[in-house]
């Protein structure tokens, strides 16, 4: 039996069951009267069979007019409860009529009528608070008020996924805020069955069928809730293609005690990996008690850094950043969530070099983590200069400084465009990893260099890009239907980074380290799933176009070189990376040429010693950018 017949089977059994009661409860007023009137001699067999052939035929067409027949029993609240009594109420004005032509030959009809219509009210009302006893043990919830913003919805799941969400919605009263009205299996086990009381209507090959159904038997689209499996990206991305197909939202439950949150999901959502189960000690370790400066700390990944280091009880922390307005921002937050906290707030450049010697004598840290950087590949193309300034000429300024002040752990946050650089940004982030080594290792700090992908929702990534877009009725562009990249969320790369600076203990030495990214995600199906989330078909409501490649992009990208390996550690999704040092004093001078060169604008000189310095970044790559402006 497929769904559609299932829903109709439910509705022509619902309808059955509550004319049957009104049979017989017309069945039973007739003997009620027999008994209580001692002048009628002999059960009215004529009077009956009329009096229930047309109360039946009432009750019947009364329900079916007032929708009551539509009705979920195991999920009726208040308002199910008042539209049966409608019901009701119409039937026994349809019933009138009759009664009045048949005078003659009922028993005693308004008494018989009157009650009738009461047994049969307690019949039906004791039908439903069976099935909501089966259902959720709490029989009396059919009278209890459902909020007009309660939400009807499917759970897409398992049934080890089911069984928690639905035992937590029970616990907590949800059933009033949250109308669960059937289970959708992601793998097809178990069809017809039920799990506390709600039917597995069958599986995803035919969701897109029982959202039809369901919306013309309730009158509105349920919501679909994904819970266990279905939160794995490609089964988000087939519930999401479904449910945009037949103007479903897609939300997910929350993960808090009472499990009745639906939440929309979110682009991080569809990354879908397992969540890692990582210990904290370490972390602790390394930054409880100890004097904490995180520079680009009011940027997006900066500023997690700085609220996560905030949480492991610092004795201290400083923040430099050079946008007035992103240091209020994470100032203001941290000062509210950790108003006991000593925190200052450095508005500066990093490649400010006096600035910084200023700020490092004035905090005087011990664990110094970099996020500062320009990432945005396309700019820094415009932006040679200004790219090597920062990315590299401000590494070394505060590397050099935190060895200057005795700083005792350096942490550099680089990024898998380091790889086979060709691009400017990627180029100087390699090379900032080259520099960092040496000037870390000379300086006997303990050193970790991590690397890592796209994050998404950060400054500059494609994600707010492609959610305007979308607000904006489109088109979507994209670079290439080819290209692909590596995303991770801003919480979990940052939790990430600090457990791989717990990881380091060898003084004079900076471990390079790389995050395992998962898969990586086409450029374009995230563009349609992102459409998806809005409830919009990818090519009808929102289109996409493809706008090639910009200058310095790659369609793929990779973490690690051909001549570098990776080693797995004691922490899930942190790799090392053993390679060869860097060279020696001849690696400093070029690095300081390059810095003189970008300080003199001289963009032509500094691709050059660019292109020498890192050589994946090519010398053909350099040459054609010897055309842009500094």
């Amino acid at each position: 039996m497929n769904s559609r017949d299932a829903a109709r089977r439910a509705m022509a059994l619902t309808l059955s069951f509550d004319t049957a009661m009104a049979g017989l409860a017309m069945t039973l007023a007739h003997l009620v009267i027999v008994i209580s009137d001692p002048d009628v001699p002999s059960f009215p067999i004529s009077a009956w069979l009329l009096a229930s052939s047309a109360f039946m035929l009432a009750a019947a067409s009364g329900l079916v007019i007032g929708g009551v027949h539509r009705q979920v029993w195991r999920h009726i609240g208040a308002p199910d409860a008042i539209h049966l009594l409608q019901g009701i109420a119409l039937a026994v004005v349809l019933y009138l009529p009759v009664m009045v032509a048949l005078n003659g030959r009922l028993a005693d009809p308004l008494p018989a009528l009157l009650v009738a219509t009461g047994l049969w009210t307690a019949a039906a009302f004791a039908g439903r608070m069976v099935a909501r006893y089966r259902s959720t043990n709490a029989p009396f919830r059919i009278f209890q008020r459902i909020p007009f913003n309660s939400q009807a919805v499917l759970l897409v799941g398992d049934p080890a996924s089911w069984t928690e969400v639905l035992r937590r919605i029970e616990a907590s009263g949800g059933g009033a805020a949250l109308r669960v009205l059937g289970l959708i299996e992601v793998d097809p086990k178990e069809p017809g069955r039920a799990v506390r009381g709600l039917p597995i209507m069958g599986s995803l090959r035919n969701l897109g069928e029982i959202i039809d159904i369901l919306t013309l038997r309730h009158g509105t689209t349920p919501w679909i809730a994904v819970t266990g499996p279905a939160r794995e990206r490609a089964t988000m991305n087939r519930v999401l293609e479904i449910a945009s197909g037949h103007g479903a939202h897609i939300m997910s439950l929350g993960h808090d005690s009472a499990a009745q949150t639906l939440a929309p999901v979110r682009p991080a959502d569809l990354l879908a990996r397992p969540e890692r189960a990582l210990d904290l000690a370490p972390v602790r370790k390394l930054i409880e008690g100890a004097s904490v400066m995180v520079t680009g700390g009011g940027g997006s990944i900066g500023s997690e850094v700085a609220r996560q280091a905030a949480h492991q009880s610092p004795a201290a922390l400083s923040i430099i950043d050079s946008s007035e307005f992103n240091l209020y921002q994470i100032d203001h937050h941290l000062r509210v969530d950790y108003p006991e906290l000593p925190l200052e707030s450095h508005l500066g450049d990093v490649r400010d070099t006096v600035r910084l010697a200023s700020i490092f004598a004035q905090s005087k840290p011990s664990l110094v983590i970099h996020a500062a950087a320009l990432k945005h590949v396309p700019l820094m193309e415009e932006n040679i200069c200004e790219a090597i300034l920062t990315n590299v000429g401000g590494a070394v300024a505060v590397a050099r400084a935190a060895a200057a002040s005795g700083v005792s752990t350096f942490v550099f946050i680089s990024t898998d465009k380091a790889v086979a650089p060709d691009n400017v940004m990627g180029a100087t982030k390699r090379l900032a990893e080259l520099a960092l080594s040496r000037i870390i290792a000379e300086a006997g700090m303990t050193g970790a260099m991590v690397r890592f992908g796209n994050v998404l929702g950060s400054s500059g990534s494609v994600v707010p890009l492609f959610e305007s877009q979308i607000a904006a009725g489109g088109p979507v562009t994209i670079t290439d239907p080819e290209a692909t990249r590596y995303f991770m969320t801003i919480e979990e790369a940052t939790a990430l980074v600090l457990q791989a600076a717990a990881l380091q203990h060898e003084k004079q030495h900076a471990e390079l380290f790389v995050l395992d990214m998962g898969e990586p995600i086409a450029i374009r199906q995230l563009a349609e799933t992102m459409i998806r989330l809005k409830g919009k078909v990818p090519g009808v409501d929102i289109e996409i176009t493809t706008v090639g490649m910009r200058k310095g992009e790659k369609r793929h990208e990779a973490l690690t070189y051909s001549h570098e390996t990776l080693e797995p550690t004691a922490i899930d999704g942190v790799n090392r990376v053993t390679c060869q040092a860097a060279s020696g004093d001849l690696l400093d001078k070029q690095v300081n040429a390059l810095i003189e060169a970008a300080r003199r604008h001289d963009a032509s000189e500094a691709l050059r010693l660019l292109s020498l310095l890192v050589p994946e970044y090519g010398a053909e790559r350099a040459d054609e950018n010897q055309r842009l402006p500094a």
